[in-house]
């Protein structure tokens, strides 16, 4: 298929629109750059597609979108009349193109026989989630890119639990996608057609007050609001993404008066041209924010990405705002939760996965309820909760967190929603607030109740036509000969989760893992903490965990420089 690359190129210049054709044509001469948008096809994985915006097989545009849609109408077809009546919910962000991907999907989709419920405007990828479970349709679609660069956008499929389409299900629509060809393949209609056909029906406040409700009812202690909601000043950025009006509104409809908006970050742009990236997890991205926060004298400061999925928090201390990364919330939001809630039940549980920090495993102990530990994707935390609906124990699902600033408090919704991670956060800041203390206090007690756990994340680039063969290679090397000692620091076990095994370096004993395989190498170190590599499945990049356990703030500070600085060298 990497030979085909020009022919697949000429076939483009002689069947796309005009527009197309054209931005082809300026890049005739360019031989490198036309065997990268064509020398693959933009893959459709278990998250759906992304990738970066353009003309060609491995670019995200309006054939590529096409082909996807007419994939996923074949796979609902063929489950019968019915599934194609409940139909798909559509939602998008605010990225280039992402209303205009959201309706070429509509228009296919009716083209099929199939009925679509559209948002009439950028909606969070939460609130496609929910409408997927409140309208019962068989499908969902969320135009969105997530946190990356401007260049990007994306396109993800969801199953009628309103989770991410899971592996198998990806897998027979990824099939279908495969049987059809990117022009004559895909049955597609213009947009005022399919809205005459009565198969596309817009939704907005019908489907947004259910979600907000909701949300609402993802508060644990309102008393505290009630009382300290003239007293907490909140300062909020939306990145210039969809939060904007969902967590406004949200925060102002459970009674908090004193928050304030970034204006400037509030005004949907695709281009982020404020920040350096729309990340919640960047730093850099909170100057706006930090700057306005000091100007109110704001007690914190939350930040959601484009699809407001994700939430930063940072909050005032003595030096200044301090940042609050996605383990430290979670542990905070889930130390909150347990305290607030009445009769926990040894059956009820709390979800989050094996590269986030290993804190919630005293944390749960202590309250007496369960920990499940999954794969880092929502779709993951999902499935346990679709678990104990199928098979209901009596437990409650109390909350769920991945490392990177993703949380879920209730089962409306089965992928992370910043909207309730907002409000929550808030309420626990009034919650503390009211006794004194910020949220970095009550980070600190945590800390000294349960240990000093401390963890950090960064990715390792490999892009490129040979990247992904670089990546592969890598991890081959480090599975064939995985480290018994990270710097100073004793690698007691090592989990292969492609393999399935867990191997004990102290005893020599090989156990296996009770996980469908997964490309992940996890390194259980002598202190607690852990060394992970993982390749993205939406980027050219592998991810590095690492996790400390130290006997105070300093000492797990000191451990961390040291294990990194350990585990780059023998990376190369």
């Amino acid at each position: 298929m990497k030979s085909q690359y020009m022919e697949r190129y000429n076939q483009w210049c002689k069947l796309a629109d005009s527009a197309t054709k054209a931005e082809l044509l300026e890049i005739a001469n360019d031989k490198n750059e036309i065997e990268e948008r064509f020398y693959k096809n933009l893959e459709f994985g278990t998250a759906g597609l992304r990738g970066i915006l353009g003309a060609g097989t491995n670019r995200m545009n309006i054939y590529t979108v096409r082909r996807a849609t007419q994939g996923l109408a074949s796979y609902i077809l063929q489950k019968g009349e019915t599934a194609a009546k409940r139909g798909v919910a559509i939602s998008y962000d605010c990225r280039h193109y992402s209303e205009e991907f959201a309706w070429e999907a509509a228009c296919v989709l009716a083209a099929n026989g199939i009925h679509v419920f559209i948002y009439s405007e950028m909606q969070p990828t939460p609130a496609l989630s929910f409408a997927v479970r409140y309208l019962k349709t068989v499908s969902g679609i969320m135009i969105t890119a997530s946190h990356n660069p401007a260049k990007y956008n994306g396109y993800k499929v969801y199953g009628e639990d309103g989770a991410q389409m899971n592996t198998r299900d990806s897998a027979t629509v990824l099939s279908f996608i495969e049987q059809t060809d990117i022009f004559s393949g895909v049955r597609c209609m213009d947009m005022q057609s399919a809205k005459d056909s009565g198969l596309v029906q817009v939704i907005g406040e019908d489907v947004l007050v259910p979600y907000l409700t909701a949300v609402k009812n993802c508060i644990k202690n309102p008393d505290s609001i009630c009382e300290m909601k003239d007293d907490l000043k909140i300062v909020y950025t939306p990145f210039h993404g969809t939060g904007y009006k969902p967590v406004m509104r949200a925060l102002s409809e459970v009674g908090f008066t004193k928050v304030f908006p970034v204006l400037e970050q509030a005004v949907k742009d695709p281009n982020f041209s404020t920040v350096k990236s729309p990340n919640p997890e960047d730093p850099e991205g909170f100057a706006m924010a930090i700057a306005l926060a000091k100007e109110k004298d704001a007690d914190i400061i939350i930040g959601t990405d484009p699809d407001s999925d994700r939430i930063g928090v940072l909050c005032k201390t003595k030096d200044g705002y301090q940042i609050i990364n996605g383990n430290q919330t979670g542990v905070l939001l889930t130390e909150y939760i347990l305290s607030q809630k009445k009769d926990l039940k040894p059956e009820d549980y709390i979800v989050s996965t094996i590269v986030s920090t290993n804190m919630l495993s005293p944390i749960t102990k202590a309250y007496g309820v369960k920990l499940y530990q999954v794969y880092t994707g929502f779709k993951f935390i999902a499935g346990i909760i679709k678990d104990h609906e199928i098979n209901p124990d009596g437990g409650e699902y109390l909350f769920g967190f991945e490392e990177s600033y993703g949380y879920l408090p209730d089962t409306y919704a089965r992928d992370k929603d910043a909207v309730s991670a907002a409000l929550l956060v808030c309420e626990a800041a009034a919650f503390y607030k009211k006794q004194g203390k910020t949220l970095s206090d009550a980070l600190c007690d945590i800390q000294e109740k349960y240990g000093y756990y401390l963890e950090n994340t960064e990715s390792l680039y490999m892009e490129g036509i040979d990247g992904m063969e670089r990546m592969s290679a890598l991890l081959s090397k480090v599975s064939e000969n995985p480290f018994r000692t990270i710097g100073d620091m004793n690698v007691v076990a090592f989990r292969n989760y492609k393999e399935g095994f867990r191997l004990d370096f102290e005893t020599g004993k090989k156990e296996k893992l009770d996980y469908e395989p997964s490309n992940v190498l996890y390194f259980e170190l002598s202190d607690g903490g852990f060394f992970i590599l993982r390749p993205s499945g939406t980027e050219p990049k592998i991810k590095l965990y690492s996790s400390v356990v130290g006997t105070s703030a300093e000492d797990s500070k000191q451990k961390l420089t040291e294990l990194k600085k350990a585990y780059k060298e023998l990376l190369g």
